[in-house]
């Protein structure tokens, strides 16, 4: 259960540093770049929450 929260959160850090390098290249002006490292966000931010529900039901399921 702790290693399904680890694998989250680390994707999660993932997608916002994938994040952060859109608004770098947006901010260069690099629309084409920014856009590139963008989709690269938007699925390793649904990839991240998708784990983050596995996690979370995992933890439930376990209490009960």
């Amino acid at each position: 259960m702790q290693q399904a929260h680890i694998k989250a959160a680390e994707n999660h850090e993932t997608a916002a540093k994938s994040h952060r390098a859109a608004a770098e290249q947006y901010g260069k002006n690099d629309h084409a770049k920014g856009k590139e490292c963008s989709m690269q966000a938007l699925h390793q931010s649904k990839t991240a929450c998708e784990q983050s529900e596995t996690a979370h039901t995992k933890s439930v399921a376990q209490k009960n």
